[in-house]
């Protein structure tokens, strides 16, 4: 380590190092152990390179959830050791947040009667609590409330709870999707939280492949988790690298899933006076991970310019969303919408003194198009992304985060403003 100066071991758990960083002290210094265990550790074994292969699934899958949007403790990558990784320093919550799409596993053990690869929609939640000396018990909300856990002077209660267990479930929807495009299930999984030096709640930990139930093209036979390993009596040195085999096809497959920008908007301006508005738009369409083009074109003043504009995305072969600027008698939309497949979204630069007029033109359009209105820049963007993410899970990731991250700032207003009024009251 060049950057940081390593300081003492914090904790070590049975399959990774946790140490302090003496010159960053909100931060610490994760290291993955060559070691794969079950049944509370009960079952465990040496694998070579293992360490070096879970701290590059976990590093992958943080990167991709810190593209999204979602908040997690992961900083980097130490380039100069392949299994261990820079996160922020964080008081652990206690508790497993468990996701299931399929029933499998430990569930059907604690629910007789219900067929395996029973599917939950939306996806079950459960809770344990970690004690290996017991087992792991699962907790309900109310006992995890009750425990009364203070974590780096933040009090664990309802609205805590609340915000882990919204950010659980658009982290498995997240990866889910994420993994779908690969033609593999998600099937179920595990995330914990801890709380850093700030007093935020973030996924904290690792994530990798002794966290999740992954079966490619759904196929149970398929598996390329630790259950290969937990279903094994007699662990052979054949046995170990199968699953060594596994971990690497799941940590070379992450390296398809963060993917560059690939979805295009553009923003066609039916003036140039209406540049400061798409530049608005574009704003937001980029923080959602759209690539974006601006082009100024007149459908009544250059009609043949502005289909050929068209002609050029057609025959670009992109997948492209059409917002289309334009006030007062907006043709741009309608011209647009009548000669192209692609989506076509009216965003007019409206004025307080003649919005009526000008929605009503991008609205009261000819039969036989299919062009749609928005008023406001963000709508515009939003939309557009709503499109493309049909397609593309990172954009539909960072939508996903998006609605997580405006649910925990309501959260949060809404926890502030009450310790104030109490406080005024008192």
């Amino acid at each position: 380590m060049t950057e940081y100066k390593l300081g003492k071991l914090i904790i070590e758990g049975k399959t990774k190092k946790v140490y302090e960083i003496l010159n960053e002290p909100t931060l610490c210094y994760i290291q993955s152990k060559d070691r794969i265990t079950a049944g509370d550790g009960v079952k465990a074994h040496n694998l070579e390179g293992k360490g070096v292969i879970s701290t590059a699934t976990t590093s992958k899958v943080f990167q991709l959830l810190n593209e999204a949007g979602i908040n997690t403790s992961f900083v980097k990558l130490d380039s100069s050791n392949k299994n261990a990784f820079i996160a922020r320093k964080c008081e652990m919550v206690p508790i497993e947040w468990v996701t299931r799409r399929l029933a499998t596993g430990s569930f059907l053990k604690r629910h007789s009667g219900v067929e395996e690869g029973y599917r939950f929609n939306p996806p079950l939640q459960e809770t344990f609590y970690k004690d290996d000396a017991n087992h792991d018990p699962q907790w309900s909300e109310e006992q995890i409330i009750s425990a009364n856990f203070k974590l780096n002077g933040v009090t664990i209660g309802k609205d805590e709870v609340d915000i882990m267990q919204r950010t659980t479930l658009t982290v498995f929807e997240i990866l889910e999707r994420t993994w779908a495009t690969r033609d593999c299930s998600l099937i179920d999984m595990k995330i914990e939280f801890g709380v850093d030096t700030s007093g935020n709640i973030v996924v904290s930990d690792v994530i990798d492949s002794d966290s999740w139930r992954l079966w490619p093209s759904g196929d149970k036979r398929l598996m390329k988790d630790k259950q290969v390993y937990r279903n094994l009596s007699n662990v052979t040195k054949a046995d170990l690298d199968v699953i060594k085999c596994n971990f690497e096809w799941v940590a070379a497959q992450l390296d398809h899933l963060i993917l560059s920008p690939m979805s295009l908007v553009v923003i066609l301006m039916g003036s140039p006076s209406d540049v400061e508005h798409c530049e608005k738009i574009a704003s937001y369409a980029k923080k959602l991970g759209l690539i974006v083009e601006l082009r100024v074109c007149s459908a009544h003043k250059s009609t043949l310019e502005t289909l050929r504009i068209l002609a050029e995305y057609e025959g670009s072969g992109k997948k492209a969303v059409l917002i289309a600027v334009a006030g007062r008698s907006n043709g741009l939309g309608p011209v647009l919408s009548g000669n192209t497949t692609f989506p076509v979204i009216n965003c007019p630069p409206f004025k307080p003194e003649n919005i009526t007029q000008d929605i009503w033109s991008s609205i009261n359009v000819p039969s036989g198009l299919g062009c749609t209105t928005v008023a406001y820049p963000e709508s515009a963007a939003l939309a557009a992304a709503q499109i493309h993410s049909l397609h593309d899970h990172m954009v539909w990731s960072k939508l996903r985060a998006k609605q997580l991250n405006n649910f925990i700032t309501l959260k949060e207003a809404d926890k502030k403003i009450q310790h104030k009024f109490l406080s005024v009251k008192v």
